[in-house]
């Protein structure tokens, strides 16, 4: 949290004056029941008196006036608000590794599923695209907000052989810079699943470098298990998932880096990411706060004093 207006603070000053004042002005008035040397019968003639409940609304008061001269002085702090638009970018990898079983009931399967609810999780106005990649990269749906056309085009995705994982982030670059906007573009940022090693296009450092100069974040996603294996021309062949390749791509064009090993895990990846980038981190005045809790403190000391002090006729 930072002030706007520290200066305001200076009259906090008073206020610890006060409370100094009231300290003393409490120490004084025991020390002078304490001159009453009976004590045995001033027990038996005066009332109980009301022990530590007479501090507590001069305590709340104090604490309103602190709060008050805090929200006089303009605090910030960063808030996390929604964005209101943003373009994000899908790059589903298709090639023929995501058959593999060793997430069930297929990588292929479950990350289509999952992919299907980060979609409908995301706000109406943001523009969402769809690339599709094995060994090349094909734009399947350009960036818009006809959210159906997203799931039906995920629907009809096939695999086949080869990773083209640079290919991929260049077609995503090239569907969001065509996106006519006529104002000032909104943020965007391509979101990257696949399981395996790049083997065929562009290389995935050139792609990263591209990304990052165009300041698009490249989100990846390390999707399987070291024990994936796919059948081809009768004999099985393992394919386990390269997560640090991924994570070099996503470290080089700044955006995060997951690994999900079950389609539960890819749920709660997407559901991340849906967070980080459906939401922008501003610094917002919060003395609205301040001056609510000072209300609430006051209302508090006025309570307490009715209930515990106030005579009834």
């Amino acid at each position: 949290m930072t002030l706007i207006s520290p200066m305001w603070l200076l009259l906090l000053v008073p206020v610890g004056l006060l409370a100094v004042v009231y300290v003393l002005v409490s120490a004084r008035r025991s020390a002078y029941a304490v001159r009453f040397t009976n004590l045995d019968l001033l027990d038996k003639v005066a009332p109980r008196g009301p022990g530590w409940r007479r501090h507590v609304p001069a305590a709340l008061l104090l604490g309103v006036f602190v709060l008050l001269v805090v929200g006089f002085a303009r605090p910030t702090a960063e808030v996390r608000v929604p964005r209101e638009r943003a373009t994000i970018m899908v790059a589903f990898d298709v090639s023929a590794s995501m058959e593999a079983t060793d997430v069930s009931p297929d990588r292929f399967t479950a990350a289509r599923q999952a992919a299907r609810q980060f979609v409908d999780g995301l706000p109406e106005r943001f523009n969402l695209g769809l690339v599709a990649f094995s060994s090349d990269a094909s734009v399947a749906v350009p960036p818009t907000t006809d959210r159906q056309a997203v799931v039906t085009a995920l629907d009809r995705l096939s695999t086949s052989a080869g990773t083209a994982i640079g290919e991929a982030v260049h077609a995503s670059l090239e569907a969001i810079a065509s996106l006519d906007t006529e104002e000032e573009a909104p943020p965007a940022h391509i979101v990257l699943l696949s399981d395996g090693s790049s083997t065929t296009g562009r290389t995935v450092t050139e792609a990263a470098a591209e990304a990052a100069s165009r300041g698009v974040p490249v989100t990846t996603i390390a999707y399987g298990t070291q024990e994936g294996v796919i059948e081809l021309q009768g004999r099985q062949v393992p394919v386990p998932v390269d997560g640090p390749a991924l994570q070099d791509l996503a470290r080089t064009a700044g955006g995060g880096f997951y690994e999900a090993a079950s389609g539960d895990e890819l749920q709660a990846v997407y559901e991340d990411i849906g967070t980080s980038v459906g939401y922008r981190t501003e610094r917002q005045e919060i003395w609205q706060w301040f001056v609510a809790a000072a209300l609430v403190l006051g209302l508090l000391a006025a309570a307490t004093s009715m209930l515990w002090f106030a005579r009834l006729p």
